[in-house]
């Protein structure tokens, strides 16, 4: 991890002083998801307890958790927990409830209505990791917004703990959150549940969640398979951009960066500010507290891709950050709503020094699934609107036809499509 001053880089040196990490996989990924995919098509609910047994080393009779595992999941987390847990939802809801939107109908001629209705995904897949450590947040950030949307079924899969069940924070934010179908798989076998069903796990039209090397590839394989389903976004690894000036707390930006690279060994993190001396704190800083944490080993790791970059004005730094568009960008300097208007392509915008990215991630109310690996130059994160479908009317009357048929007549036939101007041509002699 070293500075870099972008004035004096090269066109080559500066692309790869804004590359990320290539990702962490085998040369057999590919191949390997793809076998996985097509065993559970082929043996549905057999491979998934074969898997289990396989990848996370335990035996399962069944994968549905009863409500009895509910109800002891719900004894045997920390009350604190579940306290927090229903004080995040709280703001989780209120922020999404607000960007909702409504149906609309307008008026586009005489005799033509054209709108638009909103319907719910009938049957959404959620996916949950649970590798080196649960994420009941991320129940929250994708169950909340699909009982917004008003979802009729939603189904959650999350991988067994070696005790043969999910951990209990997992069970509760999905029951807190009014999600009861949950079962015990995880990896790429998920996956391939929810896109193409078993006899346990119903076949989903929608699949949500981040997840690792094998999870993510497989999202790309179902997607693009026949009668596959959707999927939320493309997904890579975690990252974030923070901005910092002469006057930033150089400890605050060393937290975040640090709080990033703990999620993995390709996660990446930037920092870039206008000033030198502000680095060399900031480098310290990451030296100082890496030593202090528990995960500095995945954190060393992730340090390899780190990028500390000196430009001439926090304008030059913005610009910088579009052309990359993290998933989180820190604007860590006074007055940073100011400069809010020169943001153009990030997944999340945390203002000032107290805005740390990991609110975000937990309770401020946004939404931490969001678009990774440039995705943010053309992808925004989940919302309820990811769980529902927009769908276009128009109502024609007698007088709303005569008005715009010609128009349409006249197209079809600039296009060659003599059936379409039929359709309308046969209709104007009716209604003249």
């Amino acid at each position: 991890m070293k500075i870099l001053n972008w004035k004096s880089l090269s066109a080559t040196e500066r692309d790869a002083a804004l590359s990320r990490p290539r990702r962490l996989r085998g040369k057999t990924l590919f191949t390997d998801v793809q076998t996985i995919i097509h065993q559970v098509q082929r043996q549905g609910d057999a491979a998934l307890l074969s898997y289990a047994k396989q990848f996370d080393h335990v035996n399962l009779k069944s994968m549905a958790v009863t409500e009895k595992e509910f109800a002891a999941a719900d004894k045997a987390l920390d009350p604190q927990v579940k306290a927090a847990l229903i004080e995040a939802i709280g703001r989780i809801s209120r922020w999404h409830e607000a960007g909702m939107a409504k149906a609309y109908s307008v008026k586009t001629a005489p005799g033509v209505h054209c709108g638009r209705i909103i319907r719910p995904i009938r049957r959404v897949g959620l996916y949950i990791p649970a590798g080196s450590a649960p994420l009941p947040s991320t129940v929250l950030m994708l169950a909340v917004p699909a009982r917004l949307a008003g979802c009729p079924e939603v189904v959650l899969c999350s991988p067994a703990q070696a005790d043969g069940r999910i951990d209990p924070a997992i069970l509760v934010a999905a029951k807190l959150c009014g999600v009861s179908k949950v079962f015990k798989t995880g990896g790429a076998q998920a996956i391939a549940a929810m896109a193409f069903g078993t006899k346990s796990i119903p076949r989903c039209d929608k699949l949500f969640g981040p997840g690792n090397a094998y999870v993510s590839t497989a999202k790309m394989i179902v997607q693009a398979m026949p009668d596959g389903p959707a999927i939320d976004m493309p997904a890579g690894p975690s990252e974030v951009l923070v901005i910092v000036d002469a006057e930033s707390n150089a400890g605050f930006a060393a937290a975040d960066l640090l709080a990033q690279a703990e999620h993995g060994p390709d996660s990446q993190v930037l920092c870039l500010s206008d000033s030198a001396e502000k680095l060399r704190e900031i480098l310290s800083e990451v030296k100082r507290q890496s030593e202090q944490l528990p995960r500095r080993a995945i954190i060393a790791k992730a340090l390899r891709y780190a990028r500390l970059i000196q430009v001439d004005t926090i304008d030059q730094a913005i610009a910088l950050s579009n052309r990359y568009a993290p998933e989180h960008m820190i604007l860590a300097i006074e007055d940073a709503e100011a400069k809010l208007p020169l943001v153009s392509a990030a997944g999340s915008v945390f203002l000032g020094q107290w805005a740390p990215e990991s609110l975000g991630d937990y309770c401020s109310g946004t939404n931490h699934t969001l678009p990774t690996n440039g995705f943010a130059r053309a992808y925004s994160g989940v919302s309820v609107a990811s769980f529902q479908l927009f769908i276009s009317t128009q109502k024609v009357s007698r007088k709303g036809l005569r008005a715009i048929g010609p128009c349409a007549e006249t197209l079809a036939r600039c296009e060659r499509l003599d059936a379409h101007a039929n359709a309308v041509s046969i209709r104007l002699k009716a209604a003249s």
